[in-house]
């Protein structure tokens, strides 16, 4: 009896990750899967921090379930930060060896009169540059100096160089939300599997 022939294409492997993370200050769970749809159960407390968070699930084509509970009868600085690391975290995982990935990714978004770029390198070399202005110290209420500390938890545990430049923008609400969109769109290109790569490491190094 002749053996059937065997499928030449294996099915790709899972690039969903959890983590969780205890402090005296937070407790965080997260759930992150790259080839997700967009969906999104977000509760960190923090009513805007979620709306962006879904933002970010929605037009990253992310799956993102996460829950946090912090210190916020003393501010929401702890809880935004350490939800930008879990999510990190989580996304560097799911990635592992990065095999195949396009690495790069860049996006220019516009919210209304604001307009938002975002560039990304997955190169294991840690790195944010912010350059954003916001003209109100709060959006509903979130301090807007806590958006840049969430973006840096977030491209340090990421193991992601990123970028993040305002083009223009006058309302902090629409200026946020550039920003997180623009790093949804971003991130979405940069995770995307490039089959010319046929599953090699996009570096000259071998290793990212």
């Amino acid at each position: 009896m002749t053996a059937m022939p065997s499928s030449s294409s294996a099915p790709a492997p899972a690039r969903r990750a959890e983590i969780s993370r205890a402090t005296s200050e937070t407790r965080i769970i997260a759930t992150v899967d790259l080839d997700g749809s967009g969906r999104a159960e977000i509760a960190t407390g923090i009513g805007f921090l979620d709306h962006m968070l879904t933002a970010l699930a929605r037009h990253g084509l992310l799956d993102i379930a996460l829950k946090a509970e912090g210190d916020l009868h003393i501010d929401f600085h702890h809880t935004a930060e350490d939800v930008g690391i879990v999510l990190g975290q989580a996304v560097a995982k799911a990635l592992g060896e990065k095999r195949g990935i396009a690495r790069y990714g860049q996006a220019l978004v516009p919210m209304d009169e604001a307009l938002a770029e975002a560039a990304i390198d997955i190169s294991g070399r840690p790195f944010l540059a912010w350059s954003v202005a916001f003209p109100t110290q709060k959006v509903g209420e979130m301090d807007t100096e806590l958006f840049p500390e969430w973006f840096r938890a977030f491209a340090t545990n990421a193991g992601i160089t990123l970028h993040v430049t305002l083009k223009a923008g006058e309302n902090s609400h629409h200026i946020a939300e550039a920003c997180f969109k623009a790093l949804a769109r971003a991130l979405r290109m940069a995770v995307a599997i490039d089959q010319r790569l046929a599953g090699a490491v996009p570096s000259t190094k071998g290793v990212l």
